[in-house]
């Protein structure tokens, strides 16, 4: 016998007399994560500026290179060596050419033309060419000799630029009043949405922020931002297979540990620091994670776990966080010391909601913060670009 008393679904399939059953947890799917602002941490004081300025300096450069094709008598006998900078050398240095055994001994600097003493000490002479690296090994000073002329290298200031980061809430009185699903409060609920979105534009600017060509410091119609790492990386700048670089895996454009360990070095010579992040779209953090053999995966047998996972990779030249973050271009690593780069904010303009004046039955504010990039000694910094990204 069917069943004829009342059911939930007497009134309707629309369920008229039943109380709505709504999850009050709302999911968000937009990615929204900063893991390199994190990652980098609070900077320990901010800006007080739209134009942020920092000062570099130098030790007087210990190398040069050869600029002479010909040599008399021979390359491996020639006393008269042109360099590209002269000024670097004084007599008294002690030089070795390339990475030969020889070294040579300065007598006279005049311009960019060394008269030296060739296989001193007794030392095998090499035969030089063009654009040979000359190191300056240290010089030797005469006992009892007047002092020589004062030498000394002259600070330069950097600079970048503040940007703001803006965006306005506003919710009707009748919003903030309603009952929802999953929300107590319509305007913070709002505030916390358009915080996320900031933060998540500040890593991608701090990435790949690019100012403007004329009138950096902004005006009524130029809006002021600042520059990215990618845009401030000029010296260490390198392609797989271009400008002595070498080739990657694959065709020659897939990321591979000389690829890493070429460009880390490279930043290795010039400073006094070493790189300490890696940071890499998705597509380069699985190449990254391929340096590990399949045949040396390891398997946890308790979890029933495989992990092929490179969190921190350690070479000759140091030992790096691997941060993975959407926002890297997917054809680009960035090889950093994080000991030089802060995300200043300007003195009481981090993150924050300010309200607005109410002019009718809303209530309205902006969140907004105002930041800028300081990335010290930009050669001490690596990129690679121009990978496979596929």
């Amino acid at each position: 016998m069917s069943f004829s008393g009342k059911a939930t679904y007497s009134a309707g399939v629309d369920l008229p007399e039943i109380a709505e059953d709504v999850s009050d947890i709302i999911g968000l799917v937009s990615p929204f994560e900063t893991p390199l602002l994190a990652h980098l941490g609070d900077a320990k004081r901010p800006a007080f500026s739209t134009l942020h300025e920092w000062v570099e300096d130098s030790l007087l450069p210990n190398t040069d290179t050869i600029n002479q094709t010909t040599f008399t008598p021979a390359a491996n006998t020639a006393t008269a060596i042109t360099v590209t900078q002269g000024v670097r050398f004084q007599a008294g240095d002690l030089l070795r050419p390339g990475n030969s055994t020889e070294v040579m001994q300065v007598t006279a600097v005049a311009g960019n033309v060394l008269t030296v003493v060739r296989g001193f000490g007794g030392t095998t002479a090499t035969a030089l060419t063009n654009a040979m690296r000359l190191t300056i090994l240290g010089n030797a000073s005469l006992e009892g000799a007047d002092a020589a002329p004062a030498r000394f290298t002259n600070r330069t200031r950097r600079q970048n630029y503040t940007q703001i980061f803006a965006a306005t809430v506003e919710v009707t009185g009748t919003m903030q009043a309603v009952r929802q699903h999953g929300i107590a409060d319509e305007l913070d609920y709002q505030k916390q949405e358009r915080m996320r979105e900031l933060l998540r534009d500040l890593e991608n600017c701090v990435i790949n922020g690019t100012a403007p060509a004329a009138n950096q410091t902004g005006n009524a119609g130029t809006r002021r931002s600042m520059n990215g790492l990618i845009r401030q990386i000029a010296t260490n700048q390198f392609v797989p297979g271009q400008g002595g670089f070498p080739a990657g895996g694959g065709a020659g454009q897939d990321l591979s540990e000389t690829l890493i360990n070429t460009a880390m070095r490279a930043a290795w010579e010039q400073s006094s620091g070493r790189i300490d992040t890696i940071v890499v779209n998705s597509v380069q953090k699985r190449r990254i994670n391929q340096f590990i053999p399949s045949n040396a995966r390891h398997y946890m047998g308790d979890s029933r776990r495989v992990s092929d996972i490179v969190s921190v990779y350690e070479s000759d030249y140091g030992v790096c966080n691997v941060i993975m973050t959407r926002w890297m271009p997917a054809d680009t690593v960035l090889l950093l010391d994080s000991s030089r780069i802060e995300v200043l904010p300007l003195a009481g303009r981090s993150f924050q909601f300010k309200p607005l004046a109410q002019t009718g039955d809303a209530v309205a504010g902006q969140a907004l913060g105002e930041y800028t990039l300081e990335m010290r000694n930009e050669n001490a910094h690596a990129l690679i670009r121009g990978l496979n990204a596929a």
